[in-house]
Order: structure tokens, then C-alpha cells, then sequence
């Protein structure tokens, strides 16, 4: 790749570039529009992500960096960009190909060297976003204000429509297979090679960046393994806000495939989906602390939207309540390091963190990012375990259900400043929103407002920090019940537009 000439003459804060493009920085790293995407804007993030590492010393002179992308349509223009800028401030590219956003993260943790995930994870096509890697760690929340800080010296390889130019986007890197390849062998070597034979598993593939890696995966511990719904477009598949037609085409397959359970993953693949022997989609939440439980975890850190069955079940020796956000479930799991503890993290949508080795047939190194694959073959494996089925080991829980749905095309701004208000007016304000739902037993602020009942029934809003969307999380006794407060919230929270 070529190597331009960077002037301070072109030295934007990266600050006053994330908010003339309206691609914001958050938990996820970099989100937005693709036509807000640029190439000069992606260029930019890749450079103040590299200057940032440069001043805390974590990349050395002459390092390497790598990058990988999903599916999606505008992928490999963003990741073109953001290997130019590699390039061009005097680092090696590495060319990770399309793989899952955990492949790359433990490709770059192993290797002690910095990473970029191009994606959008479960967003729309007409999105997407870069998400950022430390060495050894994901960005986290504390990052925030050295990235934003930071002023990028820029090339004049940009047209008038921010684009680079022909003659200044080189040829791609050949891609590394090791990335792909260490990721399968991650699994192989701890759960062994038989672990889920005579097992049948239908693989929802859609538009999943690691469709065919998850598959190779099932296949080498054994199980029979059957492709079901593969696409060449993009779909947003997310794992906290199932569609419609995502629920009925797994009942549907179920009916006709016998599988022991069907399973996806959103589309960089660090969330999972594994449904139950009829097709029923379990709840993330629930899918990992099944995982959590099947690998001895001891310290479980878990963000305040999910499930309250994971104090209930008493299953673990501590559990740590965070914010929602992945950066937050490491700052938790990272306090607890230092015992004797086997210390996991999971989010509402499932993904799965590790910060300790768990011991399976082999021992499972840690993976402090979210991972997918993780709790599809611990929810088979521990059914397998106990000779049951998954219905049954969910049955077993504690009984209570959560439901999650947001509004889409909701402005931040407008959901804050509600949010704001809501909150400021107490006790006498949730009263008057829903005056259904009876007294008020506690309010939480730590993420949005949480609103829990004297009937014990939870309903938690909250802006969502990637993409304009204003969630609702709900939770109650029966499973019908969280459904149906989850849409009387949404339906109250509509008059808010």
C-alpha cells in the first residue's frame, strides 16, 4: 500500500469530526449511516484509534494491525479504508478477511496486536460501523475521551465526495487463514472431537458472517448439521429483538427437521441464537446463563436488563450488576480477577465473555469480548450432559420471562430528554405513565430508568447507545405476561414521538 504524505494542515479533532459526520463513538465502537460512513470519516476513526494506541504505547514503531469485516454491502469499501490508513502511518495491515467479530478479537489477543472489526452487527444494511481492539482488551468506556481527543494529520487522497481516489486505494493484502483457522481449533481442542455426535442441529445461517464457521465447528464435534435460510442480502437478525417471521420459520423447521435445537448468531456473530428442540428461540439471557452454569463459572457480571432468574437460581457465589454495554461487563469481570474465582460476563442479547480459563474436556482459554458460538455448543452440550432436552433445562429455572422490543427511528436526543424528565418526576411520574401496573416498589437510573412493581413485574427503558432506537425491557411471572407488558410500555412510550 502506498504511503502519501500526512501534514498537520489537515488535522481535524477527532471530536469535531464525529459530530460534523454523525458518526457517533460509543460502547460499539463507531456507528452510523453508510452515506455518513465516508471513506475520509472511516480513515479518520482508523487513525485516531492508532495515534491513541501510539501515545498509550500499546503499538509499537513498526507493528501490525488487523482488520476484519461481516456481510454487509458496504464492508469492504470501509475496510479498504481503514487499511489505507494502516498503511499509510507506517504499520502492517492484516487482512482477516470475513470472519466473526470473536475470531478476530482472539486472533489479535494471542498475538498482542491491535484489530478492527468492520460491522454493523445486527443494525440494517444501510449502517454499519468499526469496532476497535486493544491488544488485549476491547475499547472500553474509559478510552472514550482519548479517542475523541485526538487530532488525525489526513492525506489529500479524498475527492469532493470524501472518497478516496483511484490512484490512492491500493490492492487489498492476501488474507490471512490463520485467524479463521485458530478460531475452529479454539473449540475443537476444548470440547473434543465426539462431544455432540449423533446430535442434529439446523444452522440458520441468513447473512451471518461466521454461518459456514459455525457449521464447520458443529461438524467437528460431531454433530449432523443441516444449512437452513442462507442469504445473499443482508439481514438484520437481532438477538434481543427477534422478528416475527425469524420466530415462525424456526417453529416451522423444527416441525419438519427433528434437530435437538436450530441455531444462528447475529451478523458478526458474537451474539448467539439457539432455540429448543420445537424451535422456540431462547431468550439470550437465559441461553447464557445455561452456558455459565455447564462451565462452573463462580462470578457472573451481567448488565441490569437481564433476567433476575440468575440471582434466583443461586447457582453461582457472586453476581455483579453493571450497565448495559460489553466495556461495562469487562470493568466488572476485571475486579474480580486476582481470586480464585471463574469469572464470566453476559448481556441480555447473549453474547458471552470469559475472563479466566474454564475447564470443559479441555481447558477453554478466556475470551473477554462477546462470543456466539460459545453458548450454542454449551446449551447442546449440557442437555447432552443431563440426557434431557433444552425445553426441560429451561423449565428447570427459575420462573420468570423477559421480553425485549424497541421503537426504531426514535432520535437519541428524544428518548434522553424523556427519559430525563421521567425520571425527574419521581415515583408520581411512572404512576401517572402507567397507572396500571400498580405501586412502585424501587426506581434505578444506573441505564435509563428501571421501574420495578410492587407486583414484582420489571419494565426498563433505556435510548439505545448505537443506533436511534428507544428499547424497552420487561419482566414478569409468566412469559405471556412479559410479551404482553413488554407492548403496553411501547404502546405508551409511541406518544413520546
Amino acid at each position: 500500500m502506498s504511503s502519501p504524505k500526512l501534514t498537520t494542515d489537515h488535522a481535524p479533532a477527532m471530536g469535531d469530526i464525529m459530530t460534523a459526520s454523525g458518526v457517533a463513538f460509543g460502547t460499539s465502537g463507531a456507528r452510523g449511516l453508510v452515506v455518513q460512513m465516508t471513506d475520509r470519516v472511516c480513515y479518520a476513526y482508523t487513525a485516531g484509534f492508532l495515534q491513541y494506541l501510539e501515545q498509550l504505547g500499546e503499538l509499537p514503531r513498526v507493528g501490525r494491525v488487523a482488520v476484519a469485516g461481516d456481510l454487509r454491502s458496504s464492508t469492504e469499501r470501509i475496510m479498504g479504508a481503514c487499511l489505507q490508513a494502516i498503511a499509510d502511518r507506517g504499520f502492517t495491515p492484516v487482512h482477516a478477511g470475513r470472519v466473526p467479530t470473536p475470531a478476530l478479537a482472539r486472533y489479535a489477543f494471542a498475538e498482542r496486536i491491535p484489530s478492527l472489526m468492520v460491522t454493523g452487527s445486527h443494525i440494517p444494511d444501510d449502517r454499519n460501523g468499526i469496532k476497535f481492539y486493544r491488544p488485549t482488551s476491547e475499547v472500553l468506556k474509559s478510552d472514550e475521551a482519548g479517542m475523541k481527543a485526538q487530532r488525525v494529520a489526513l492525506p489529500a487522497s479524498f475527492d469532493a465526495q470524501d472518497m478516496l481516489k483511484a490512484g490512492a486505494r491500493a490492492a487489498f493484502p492476501a488474507v490471512l487463514p490463520d485467524v479463521a483457522r485458530s478460531y475452529v481449533a479454539r473449540y475443537a481442542c476444548a470440547f473434543g472431537e465426539s462431544v455432540l455426535r449423533g446430535a442434529r442441529v439446523g444452522l440458520y445461517g441468513h447473512s451471518a458472517v461466521g454461518r459456514d464457521l459455525c457449521g464447520e465447528i458443529l461438524l467437528g464435534l460431531g454433530a449432523h448439521v443441516e444449512k437452513l435460510g442462507y442469504s445473499e442480502r443482508f439481514i438484520p437478525v437481532d438477538t434481543e429483538a427477534i422478528r416475527p417471521e425469524d420466530v415462525r420459520a424456526a417453529a416451522e423447521w423444527a416441525r419438519g427437521g427433528a434437530y435437538d435445537a436450530i441455531v444462528s448468531t447475529d451478523g458478526d456473530s458474537d451474539r448467539p441464537l439457539v432455540s429448543d428442540e420445537r424451535g422456540k428461540w431462547l431468550r439470550g439471557d437465559i441461553a447464557a446463563l445455561l452456558t455459565a452454569k455447564f462451565l462452573g463459572a463462580t462470578f457472573v457480571a451481567t448488565p441490569v436488563s437481564c433476567n433476575t432468574a440468575v440471582e434466583r437460581w443461586r447457582a453461582f457465589r457472586h453476581v455483579e450488576r453493571t450497565r448495559i454495554g460489553s466495556p461495562y461487563v469487562i470493568e466488572a469481570m476485571n475486579r474480580a480477577l486476582g481470586g480464585d474465582d471463574r469469572v464470566v460476563g453476559y448481556e441480555a442479547n447473549g453474547g458471552f465473555l470469559s475472563a479466566t480459563p474454564l475447564a470443559v474436556a479441555g481447558e477453554l482459554p478466556a475470551l473477554p469480548t462477546r462470543d456466539a458460538v460459545i453458548v450454542l455448543l454449551a446449551v447442546l452440550c449440557f442437555a447432552r450432559r443431563e440426557g434431557r432436552k433444552i425445553s426441560e433445562l429451561v423449565g428447570d429455572l427459575p420462573r420468570r420471562f423477559t421480553a425485549s422490543d424497541r421503537l426504531e427511528d426514535f432520535p437519541t436526543e428524544l428518548s434522553q430528554r424523556h427519559l430525563r424528565e421521567l425520571t425527574a418526576g419521581g415515583v408520581s411520574a411512572v404512576h401517572t405513565m402507567f397507572p396500571q401496573l400498580g405501586p412502585v416498589q424501587d426506581l434505578s437510573s444506573v441505564d435509563g430508568l428501571r421501574i420495578t412493581f410492587e407486583s414484582g413485574e420489571i419494565v426498563h427503558l433505556r435510548a439505545s447507545g448505537n443506533a436511534p432506537e428507544l428499547r424497552c425491557y420487561t419482566e414478569a411471572d409468566r412469559e405471556e405476561r412479559a410479551v404482553q407488558l413488554n407492548a403496553s410500555a411501547l404502546a405508551v412510550l409511541r406518544s413520546w414521538a
